[in-house]
């Protein structure tokens, strides 16, 4: 995943892109609207962008880009009015989060819009995970999968980039306490049905999908 974070206030805009590289995503930070858009790249996923900057405002800067960069917009913002709430989700805003907030709180709302509109999650450029029938797919032909296998692959995609713990893995697909080395079998099996190893083991602590 790649986030633009476009924020003038420094310690702000670093704190949240201190925060989101800890979760491995990629981040490209500017904290002036006009450097910005002189140094864009065209391919993110979420957009974070302030409402209140001097020379252009971040409703100024989402109308200058929105008919060439089509990406989900969260304003971040100190204003909590009706009218500015308005304007934004008449600009098209995705989502709208009040100063000060919770770095976790940005996270989860990130990671609905990642997920809101579309249920084919791409893993590799063979590989994609359909999280409504919870399936996987190589090269468009169903892996056939156990339902221990699907439940590891939905956490692990709900989470790409970032490690799952083992205690996380194992409350999710196992009823009974089960062991570490369970976990590792289970790991080892849905290997042996993959054409490419995208599970990544991070030693001593758990799995992740590596993007």
């Amino acid at each position: 995943m790649r986030v633009l974070i476009v924020e003038d206030d420094e310690f702000i805009g670093e704190s949240i892109q201190d925060y989101l590289e800890m979760q491995d995503i990629e981040v490209d930070y500017f904290n002036n609207p006009k450097i910005a858009l002189k140094n864009l790249s065209l391919k993110y996923d979420i957009l974070l962008l302030d409402v209140n900057m001097p020379d252009m405002n971040g409703y100024q800067f989402y109308a200058e880009i929105k008919e060439y960069l089509n990406i989900p917009v969260i304003f971040i913002t100190a204003y909590s009015d009706m009218d500015n709430m308005e304007k934004a989700f008449n600009l098209g805003a995705a989502d709208y989060i009040k100063k000060p907030f919770e770095l976790k709180e940005l996270e989860l709302r990130i990671k609905r819009l990642l997920f809101k509109n579309t249920n084919f999650i791409d893993i590799t450029s063979n590989y994609k995970f359909d999280l409504k029938t919870l399936k996987l797919f190589y090269k468009d032909q169903e892996v056939d999968l156990t339902h221990n296998e699907k439940l590891f692959l939905e956490l692990l995609v709900k989470n790409i980039s970032q490690t799952v713990d083992n205690d996380k893995i194992k409350d999710y697909i196992w009823e009974d306490e089960v062991s570490n080395n369970t976990v590792r079998t289970q790991v080892k099996k849905l290997r042996s049905k993959l054409n490419e190893n995208f599970i990544k083991n991070v030693r001593g602590i758990g799995y992740k999908i590596e993007k």
